[in-house]
């Protein structure tokens, strides 16, 4: 479990791998290739050790469920 509070933006690119599921919250991810999504309580995602680098941001705050 990870909670980020409003305002909270990564300061690096994660080549790790994670599942990620949004309990609460919305979180703002970012790929390096430039796609970005927007994640609201419900929604996951995944991606695997060093496939597509990511970081986060939220304006809101989130809690956050993650498997690395």
């Amino acid at each position: 479990m990870v909670e980020y509070s409003p305002g909270y933006p990564a300061d690096h690119w994660c080549d790790r791998g994670h599942v990620l599921y949004v309990l609460q919250g919305e979180l703002d991810t970012e790929l390096r290739d430039g796609r970005r999504f927007t994640l609201r309580a419900g929604m996951s995602y995944q991606v695997a050790d060093g496939a597509e680098a990511h970081r986060s941001r939220t304006q809101t705050g989130a809690k956050l469920f993650i498997v690395d």
